[in-house]
């Protein structure tokens, strides 16, 4: 296993350093580039092209829009968000659940905070997919919560039998809920592969690198990543090709 720091090559995103919009409705934040927010050294992480850490006020939400060619997840962390889609699909997206929609030949949505008395927050991701003008699907999966304790719990891959939802993209994606003190490690998948790691809470050092809540932190040259929780932290790791 390469864990050498002559090979590896770690990118540092502080929390700080993100983009930010304030609609008034939405609060947003943007590890990449998206929207207003431009910043030419920060477009994508391999595979992995939007990271939005979006805040929707309660009775609001984002009207019907189209996508297209695009792997598109939403992972709550408070309230509860409605979904419609040009597929027929109306659901209610919850924390603890994980949503994925393979926009592909092209899908419109909507995406609405289903109370009028709370606000909803959740994560936005998108990935490239592997293969163009796929046949548009939806799925959402409750994950067990449980698993992630002091555990890495896989939560996406490319595969529909394995544990979680799947993409149209040989990536994967693992969530920890870690005791302070904790230690573990991640093997990668698949060579050529990068991680993207980002600390929804507390704080974690991977392979050396320290981090704070709402931090991310890119991980490229190496196959295995150590880990160790510097507090009670919540963690999401996001595995994807480099190219």
């Amino acid at each position: 296993m390469n864990t050498t720091s002559s090979t590896q090559r770690l990118t540092l995103h502080k929390a700080g350093t993100r983009g930010h919009a304030n609609h008034g409705w939405l609060n947003s934040f943007h590890t990449f580039s998206f929207a207003g927010y431009h910043d030419p050294s920060r477009i994508h992480f391999g595979a992995l092209r939007v990271l939005n850490d979006d805040t929707v006020a309660a009775g609001m939400g984002f009207g019907t829009h189209p996508h297209d060619n695009m792997e598109i997840i939403s992972i709550p962390t408070f309230g509860d968000l409605k979904h419609r889609d040009s597929m027929g699909n109306e659901t209610v997206i919850q924390q603890g659940d994980i949503q994925v929609m393979s926009a592909g030949t092209g899908i419109s949505h909507s995406e609405m905070n289903a109370n009028r008395d709370k606000e909803v927050r959740f994560f936005q991701i998108w990935v490239f997919p592997k293969q163009r003008n796929v046949q548009p699907r939806y799925d959402q999966q409750h994950m067990d919560v449980s698993k992630m304790q002091n555990n890495l719990l896989q939560v996406l891959s490319p595969n529909a039998d394995d544990e979680g939802v799947w993409i149209h993209q040989d990536a994967w994606f693992h969530m920890g809920l870690l005791d302070a003190g904790f230690g573990t490690s991640y093997n990668l998948k698949k060579s050529g592969n990068g991680v993207y790691a980002f600390v929804i809470e507390g704080d974690v050092t991977i392979n050396g690198q320290a981090l704070n809540r709402r931090d991310g932190l890119g991980i490229e040259g190496t196959d295995i990543l150590s880990i160790t929780a510097d507090s009670n932290a919540q963690l999401l790791l996001m595995e994807v090709p480099m190219r």
